[in-house]
């Protein structure tokens, strides 16, 4: 099984690459028709969300830069 990677593309989508499945909020799954990569929609505007359509294009900004998370907290 390959790893699967999610790039959080500049001012876009979440793109998802390699082996993995979508499910709504009831465990069911959407059907990607093979797809081993596609673009998740993360500026709230795509007419097909959760999947992207472009439509950040007409505004949404985030300069995506990865950094580290705090510790976990623990109990």
């Amino acid at each position: 099984m390959s790893k699967t990677k999610l790039t959080i593309n500049r001012n876009g989508s979440l793109k998802i690459e390699g082996d993995f499945e979508i499910v709504d909020q009831d465990g069911n799954v959407y059907g990607l028709q093979g797809r081993e990569a596609l673009g998740l929609c993360r500026c709230g505007l795509s007419a097909n969300k959760p999947f992207c359509d472009g439509s950040h294009r007409n505004g949404f900004e985030h300069d995506a830069k990865a950094f580290d998370l705090p510790p976990m907290k623990t109990k």
